[in-house]
């Protein structure tokens, strides 16, 4: 589609690529999930495959069917090609709804139906929470730099996008590395591969071929069948009704879905960065409701709009990629080829896809701040390092106690606390930057990038934000709570107040580095 031109072609030769990088992205979270629910948490086959995957597929299919009209109207308005917003389960809030909804219920009870049903009730209570988010939604993006929405989302991409599914590929290096290569010979390097064979079609079959040869991928039709999509209004009811009679799951539930929002939110700034412009507001309903509609066909596990929308615009894409996946996916899902893929995939052979995504999203990030942001960016990114490593000291700890450790201290212990210390280990510090991460980021970025403009005020707007959000666990706590002055709460009020002092003595949009200009660079062209 020239530029000016009123046709746009939903599919590209571009689209197929693409399609691969989503689907295999998609893939991988099904298969966790599916995994998690049915080997941890003891849910049957007929819950996993014939509830769970098929209502996550018939929210998959809403929302991409939103999305590819959204793009359409896209390309109409701005005259051009447009790269349609990907789409799938939220990968962070998907973990954060087996640990900590489904999760805490199978423990206590050990009813797996019941976990099930509290999940389902959870995603559509959540999916409300996330579209009340078009509230607030643009008006956030208005006010918060670009540093700080990207920045965070670099951090995300840098820790588990990135680094987690590279250690999955140095696991398995005879499998991984073969993706690996090719990856990025035909993602990254954007070297032509033979028969133009798509790079992540090539890198799934180089993989899976390898894994065969040493005996680590097996063919089994073991959870195939027919499961179409039915609603559960029943059991949904009774997830919503258990869910009030244990309010404690809302202090889960409201912070993480107030996180999902965010999310959708970042990832249109990541595609207006790239040159494709979306309405938030819109984008976080469509969100919401098919997070609603997936919990309605039994699937607990709230949607978004992807990360990563640079890298797929990056590869020329249009919407013909998504209609893929929102066709494929939900086929897969009503025919249980799901389990089969499961089983025939290695990890290894399609993490290097996922490698891809946040390289990409760095990279665009660079080249779409100003320089004197990176700073920014940077800061933005630091909170989910310490995410990370609150994540794998409780995984450590647990191995241990599975091991047969006994009279292990608790995370959190006040010896083991200051024992730490004295290793060089601030776990009080990471401890306090990893809840709620993605705030935090958001916030600590906003808040460089402002004063690196000298718009003090809008800086000391953020960390006030962040006092009173640090005041009820928000942000800086392991739940929601009543309000309580803090060290940390305090420490941003007094920040807040120097911020806005500041300009008292100096003038307000008259930086000291007189070079510095405010606005940003325009979006990088899709190449």
């Amino acid at each position: 589609m020239r530029e000016g031109s009123t046709h746009y072609k939903l599919f590209s030769r571009s689209d197929f690529s693409a399609f691969w990088a989503l689907f295999t992205d998609n893939l991988i979270n099904l298969m966790v999930l599916s995994g998690v629910c049915q080997f941890v948490f003891g849910m049957p086959a007929e819950i996993v495959y014939g509830r769970i995957l098929p209502g996550a597929a018939v929210a998959i299919l809403s929302g991409v069917a939103v999305y590819v009209l959204l793009a359409k109207q896209a390309a109409a308005r701005q005259g051009r090609d447009v790269t349609a917003l990907p789409y799938g389960i939220s990968t962070p809030v998907m973990f954060v709804y087996l640990f900590g909804v489904i999760g805490p219920i199978y423990w206590a009870t050990n009813d797996p139906m019941l976990a099930w049903q509290v999940g389902i009730g959870a995603g559509f209570i959540g999916g409300i929470v996330a579209g009340m988010g078009a509230l607030i939604g643009p008006w956030l993006k208005r006010v918060t730099p670009r540093a700080g929405m990207l920045g965070t989302l670099c951090g995300i991409a840098l820790v588990f996008i990135g680094t987690v599914p590279l250690a999955t590929v140095f696991e398995q290096p005879y499998i991984g590395f073969a993706s690996m290569i090719i990856i990025l010979w035909g993602l990254v390097g954007r070297f032509r591969l033979p028969f133009n064979i798509p790079a992540g079609l090539l890198a799934l079959i180089a993989g899976t071929a390898v894994a065969f040869t040493i005996g680590e991928a097996r063919i089994s039709f073991e959870g195939t069948g027919f499961y179409p999509p039915l609603p559960y209004i029943g059991d949904l009811m009774a997830g919503i009704h258990h869910l009030f009679a244990n309010p404690e799951l809302f202090l889960v539930l409201v912070p993480v879905q107030i996180y999902n929002f965010i999310e959708t939110m970042n990832n249109v700034e990541s595609a207006e960065s790239a040159g494709d412009y979306y309405p938030v507001g819109l984008c976080q309903v469509t969100d919401g409701v098919g997070t609603m509609i997936g919990a309605v066909f039994g699937s607990p596990f709230p949607t978004t709009a992807y990360i990563g929308h640079p890298a797929y615009k990056r590869m020329g894409a249009h919407a013909g990629y998504i209609i893929g996946v929102g066709t494929v996916i939900p086929l897969a899902a009503f025919l249980g080829l799901l389990a089969f893929l499961n089983n025939l995939i290695p990890e290894a052979a399609a993490a290097p896809v996922l490698v891809f995504v946040a390289l990409s999203l760095i990279t665009n990030t660079a080249h779409c701040v100003r320089t004197e942001h990176m700073a920014a960016v940077t800061i933005a990114m630091m909170p989910h390092v310490s995410s990370f490593l609150m994540i794998k000291w409780g995984a450590l700890m647990g191995a241990l106690q599975a091991t047969g450790v006994q009279g292990l201290p608790q995370l959190g212990d006040e010896a083991l606390t200051a024992a730490l210390l004295q290793q060089g280990a601030h776990f009080s510090g990471h401890l306090a930057l990893s809840q709620g991460a993605i705030l935090t980021g958001l916030i600590w970025g906003a808040i460089v990038a402002s004063v690196i403009d000298g718009r003090f005020r809008n800086a000391g707007g953020f960390a006030l934000a962040a006092a009173l959000m640090s005041l009820v666990g928000i942000i800086h706590g392991a739940s929601l709570h009543w309000p309580e002055l803090g060290p940390v709460s305090a420490g941003y009020l007094i920040a807040a107040a120097f911020l806005y002092i500041y300009p008292l003595f100096h003038r307000e949009g008259a930086p000291l580095n007189h070079d510095v200009v405010v606005e940003e660079p325009s979006a990088a062209p899709a190449e």
